[in-house]
C-alpha cells in the first residue's frame, strides 16, 4: 500500500469538515429552475443528533492527523540533529604511525610553534611529518563562528585520497578557529623550491626528470577527477604545492583546500598567477581549472622561468602578457624552441619532445575552459613523447 502525503490527507479532513459546517440552503426558497413543491409532499427529517456525531469523528481525525504530522516532523528533525558531523576538540588520526597523543603533545609545544604557514614537526616516536596551518575564515559579521563541521566533512573526505601522486592527509587537529593538517614530510622539497635552485645553478633538473613530473602531476589530477566520489578539485595548483620525492616523483599537496572556508595564506599572490580567467571573471572553479593551472606548470618546466619574474609582467612587451601569451607569441611566429629552458636542450629527440610539449601547455592554457583537455586526455598527450 502507498503511504500518503500526511498533509495532503490533513487538508482533506480539513475541508471536508469545513464543508459540513457550511449553511444549507434554505427549503422554504425554492430554486428558480425547480417546479413548485406538490401538497403531498414531505420535508425531509432533520438528524441533529448524527450531524454531532460526524462533527466530532472528523475532529478526533483532523487532530490525529495534525498530532501524526507534528511527531513526524519532531522524529525527523531528531534524526538530522542527530547525524550532524561532531565537532571534535582532539587530533583525528588517519595514520597508524602517528599516535593522538604524541600529536597533541608536539603542537603544543611552544617551541613547535613557527610563524610560517607550513613547518616540520618531529614527533617523540622519532617520525617527522610536515604540517600546514589553516586559519578558518568567519563567512560574514553575523556569524561568530565559521562553519568547524563543514570544514571536518572536507577534511575526512581528503583523508581519503590514496594514490601514489597525491599528498595523503595523515591527520589533522584544530585549535579554535585554526586547524593543523599533517602529511607525510618529504625532504627533497616543492617543485619551487627545485626550481628556485635549477635557476641559481645549484642543482641541475633534466627534461627527463621534468617530463617525469609533468606525468605524475597528470596522473594525480586524473585520480582527483576520476577515481575520487566525490569528485575533488586542487583549486590551487601551482609549484609551492608540488612536493617531490627522493626520485623527483611528484605529489600534489593541499588538494582541496579550497573548498575550506579558509583565510588567505602566504601563497595568495603565487598561487594567483597560475589561476585561470574564469576564477576571476565569474569565481567559478571546475576541473578544467585544474588543468589550466597544470598548462602554467608545464611552461615553468620547460622555460625555467618564474612567473614572478618583471618578464611576464603585464606591461612587458616581450612577455606578452604572461607566460602563456609569451608562449603563444612564439609558437605562432615559429620560434618556440627561442622560449625553452637553454640548460636541458640536448639532442634533437629531447628538443622535438620540448617542442611537442609546448603544444600541450598552449592547449592548456586556452581561455575557454571547454577547449582544454581533460587530466585524462592530458595522461594520454605527454605519454605519448617518446623521447624515454
Amino acid at each position: 500500500m502507498e503511504h500518503q502525503n500526511p498533509r495532503k490527507t490533513v487538508a482533506f479532513l480539513l475541508i471536508s469538515f469545513l464543508l459540513l459546517q457550511a449553511p444549507k440552503p434554505s427549503l422554504s426558497q425554492p430554486l428558480l429552475s425547480s417546479p413548485p413543491p406538490q401538497p403531498t409532499s414531505i420535508a425531509p427529517k432533520h438528524h441533529p443528533h448524527l450531524h454531532r456525531v460526524l462533527t466530532g469523528v472528523l475532529l478526533g481525525v483532523l487532530t490525529g492527523a495534525i498530532a501524526s504530522l507534528l511527531f513526524l516532523l519532531a522524529v525527523r528533525a531528531s534524526v538530522h540533529f542527530a547525524a550532524r558531523t561532531p565537532i571534535l576538540k582532539g587530533p583525528v588520526v588517519f595514520s597508524p604511525q602517528i599516535s593522538s597523543r604524541s600529536l597533541h603533545s608536539a603542537l603544543s609545544d611552544p617551541a613547535h610553534a613557527p610563524a610560517g604557514d607550513c613547518f616540520q614537526l618531529s614527533l617523540d616516536n622519532g617520525l617527522v611529518v610536515a604540517v600546514k596551518r589553516l586559519e578558518l575564515d568567519r563567512p560574514n559579521a553575523s556569524s561568530p563562528k565559521p562553519n568547524l563541521r563543514r570544514a571536518q566533512r572536507e577534511l575526512e573526505l581528503l583523508a581519503r585520497a590514496k594514490h601514489q601522486n597525491v599528498m595523503s592527509l595523515r591527520a589533522y587537529s584544530r585549535d579554535q578557529d585554526r586547524f593543523f593538517l599533517v602529511y607525510d614530510y618529504l625532504p627533497t622539497g616543492s617543485l619551487e623550491d627545485a626550481m628556485k635552485r635549477v635557476r641559481a645553478g645549484q642543482m641541475a633538473l633534466g627534461w627527463e626528470a621534468r617530463h617525469r613530473i609533468a606525468v605524475g602531476v597528470a596522473k594525480g589530477l586524473r585520480y582527483l577527477h576520476f577515481d575520487c566520489s566525490p569528485r575533488i578539485l586542487h583549486y590551487r595548483l601551482n609549484p609551492a604545492n608540488v612536493v617531490l620525492d627522493e626520485g623527483f616523483e611528484p605529489r600534489l599537496g593541499h588538494c582541496g583546500l579550497g573548498r575550506l572556508p579558509a583565510a588567505g595564506g602566504s601563497d595568495v599572490l603565487g598561487a594567483q598567477c597560475y589561476a585561470a580567467p574564469e576564477c576571476f571573471q565569474s569565481c567559478r572553479y571546475t576541473d578544467k581549472s585544474d588543468i589550466f593551472s597544470f598548462g602554467m606548470i608545464l611552461g615553468v618546466l620547460l622555460t625555467g622561468r618564474d612567473l614572478l619574474d618583471p618578464f611576464f609582467s603585464c606591461d612587458s612587451a616581450a612577455g606578452g602578457g604572461g607566460l602563456g601569451g609569451w608562449l603563444r607569441h612564439l609558437q605562432q611566429a615559429g620560434e618556440a624552441r627561442d622560449a625553452l629552458d637553454s640548460g636541458i636542450l640536448g639532442d634533437e629527440v629531447v628538443e622535438e619532445d620540448m617542442l611537442m610539449a609546448v603544444r600541450i601547455a598552449l592547449v592548456c592554457l586556452s581561455d575557454l575552459p571547454a577547449d582544454r583537455p581533460s587530466s585524462d586526455e592530458l595522461v594520454a598527450m605527454l605519454s605519448q613523447l617518446h623521447s624515454f
